[in-house]
């Protein structure tokens, strides 16, 4: 009698458990640019005692180490998570799939049946053409010859009577196939669409993981059993359409969010927070190593000096991760501010649903305008024409995160470009597409390289350009002209420079050599600018 219970032994404990086996779905996620945490939330009954809820119907790849577990309405015990050897799930398959499943096969059982009907229908025409066939050789018989007149005549009379017949038997089944034939190509049409839309909803049958809670009650337990876990399979990212009115001298952005995931299940009617929060990549700042430096004797053996380096880099790393150690509670605590400062979230009002590996959902997140103004911007060293660009400070309040945008001039689109960071009170110049009718030329009208030149000298090289900017459109145009002259940081070699005008900025965006000019530009108008440079170096030294 003691057998049974030492083979139960061998058995999970959740079988031996009072268990409560619970159907869960997604109710609600926080996704961030890669990743989320999910949440699911269940409601449950058990009688009073201790019980065991079974959850089986979490997606396989749920980093079990990450499951977190509130109970309302009972004591919470111990949990118990698995991703292989879960117990089946239920049959509770999902309504829409099973539904567009069974209409799939009531349409191909129809189309079984049309189809047999069709060939019963040529089986009759075919019956009909054997007799008009039988019909035919028995007037060709050898004892047709000898047969008197009235019997030759009522054979004749009783073989055109049935070819006759027969010929309309077969005339009306080939009628019917055609017409049966016909309904069954709208019936192969009505099967198609149904297998597409069958196709078209995503089957969870992936494998799943297994979670097994604990709870206790000395009353009957009715409560809520809420439980949260972070996945790498899902994902949102922001997308614009910027929008530039000239006239107004106005910026519109109309914000969205793309929002996917591949978790294995169909999210349904989900409640979507966005985050710009990052849990998937660096969260605490770098370590700085302690940097030895030594000088030593050239001559120095190899060996010792290989020896030495690496005690050097030994100690450092010994050093290093000493101070690391005292350090690294304070830097998380930093890089943690610092990161949550940095984070924007967005609670979208209405349910979301998203299916596995399909969806790609677009969710708006709002309107933002700010004033814009607009200059025509030209660089004749790469460019044939200058592009309308848009000066903007983000005056909008929120963080304008990077992300794909489409760009609109005046109500036309001009192009598809990646937008950058713009932080609150950040200043951005926004690319709005070519203006064909500012026409860009850069001439090199004298260039001397050294030996090859009309003036040869071996360290020397100088260059004359022209550059030439023309309006051909119908209206004045502010224009902003960036070019460049070589620099140099080592006082052996000599640069001097000219421009006809002189350039209204120098150094731009810090950029040494860049220089800019500001200038407009009436309809019909050109300006010439004349940029000259000259490079000296020592006869011994090569220039690069």
């Amino acid at each position: 009698m003691r057998a049974l219970p030492i083979v139960l032994a061998f058995f999970p404990t959740f079988v031996l458990a009072d268990d409560i086996p619970l159907t869960s779905d997604v109710t609600a996620a926080v996704l961030y640019p890669r990743g989320a945490t999910v949440t699911r939330e269940i409601p449950f009954e058990a009688p009073a005692g201790r019980h065991d809820l079974i959850l089986t119907d979490l997606p396989q790849g749920t980093p079990l180490d990450s499951v977190r577990v509130s109970v309302d309405g009972a004591t919470l015990g111990s949990l118990t998570v698995r991703n292989d050897f879960v117990p089946p799930r239920s049959a509770d398959d999902d309504a829409a799939f099973k539904l567009a499943e069974a209409e799939v096969e009531r349409l191909e059982e129809e189309l079984r049946q049309g189809l047999a009907a069709v060939e019963r229908i040529t089986l009759e025409a075919t019956a009909a053409e054997a007799r008009i066939a039988f019909l035919a050789r028995l007037g060709e018989s050898e004892g047709v010859a000898e047969m008197e007149v009235a019997s030759l005549r009522d054979l004749a009379s009783m073989i055109g009577e049935e070819t006759l017949a027969a010929k309309q038997i077969a005339l009306d089944a080939r009628l019917r196939a055609d017409a049966a034939k016909r309904d069954l190509k709208e019936l192969r049409e009505d099967l198609e669409k149904a297998r597409q839309a069958l196709q078209a909803l995503v089957p969870e049958d992936e494998a799943r993981a297994m979670l097994a809670v604990s709870i206790s009650g000395q009353d009957q337990m009715q409560g809520k059993l809420a439980v949260s876990y972070n996945i790498r399979e899902a994902s949102w990212r922001p997308v614009y359409d910027v929008k530039l009115d000239r006239k107004e001298g106005r910026l519109d952005i109309e914000r969205g969010a793309l929002v996917a995931q591949q978790t294995g299940e169909n999210w349904r009617d989900v409640a979507v927070t966005l985050s710009t929060a990052r849990p998937s990549g660096q969260t605490a700042p770098g370590q700085i190593w302690p940097w030895q430096r030594w000088i030593e004797d050239p001559a120095q053996p190899r060996q010792k000096q290989l020896e030495r380096t690496q005690s050097g880099a030994v100690l450092g790393a010994l050093v290093g991760a000493a101070d690391a150690e005292l350090a690294a509670e304070p830097a998380i605590e930093e890089a943690d501010a610092v990161f949550d400062g940095l984070a924007v979230t967005y609670s979208y009002p209405s349910p979301v649903s998203v299916a596995s590996r399909a969806d790609n959902i677009r969710l708006s997140l709002g309107d933002l305008t700010t004033s814009a103004e607009t200059v025509a911007q030209a660089v004749p060293l790469t460019d044939t024409n200058a592009f309308l660009m848009a000066s903007i400070t983000n005056d909008m309040g929120e963080l304008i995160l990077p992300g794909t945008a489409m760009f609109y001039l005046d109500g036309r689109f001009v192009g598809r470009q990646g937008l950058e960071l713009i932080p609150a009170g950040g200043e951005a110049d926004l690319a709005f597409g070519p203006i064909d009718g500012l026409r860009l030329t850069r001439t090199v009208l004298d260039r001397n390289e050294g030996d090859r030149g009309l003036i040869s000298k071996s360290n020397e090289l100088s260059e004359a350009v022209e550059i030439k900017v023309e309006n051909l459109t119908g209206e004045a145009w502010p224009i902003r002209l960036l070019d460049r002259i070589p620099f140099s940081e080592q006082e052996n070699l000599e640069i001097t420079w000219t421009a006809k005008p002189r350039p209204n900025e120098e150094n731009v965006d810090g950029k040494r050599g860049i220089m800019a000019w500001e200038f407009d530009l009436g309809a019909g108008q050109s300006r010439l600018i004349e940029l000259d440079h000259t490079l000296e170096w020592p006869e011994d030294k090569v220039l690069r």
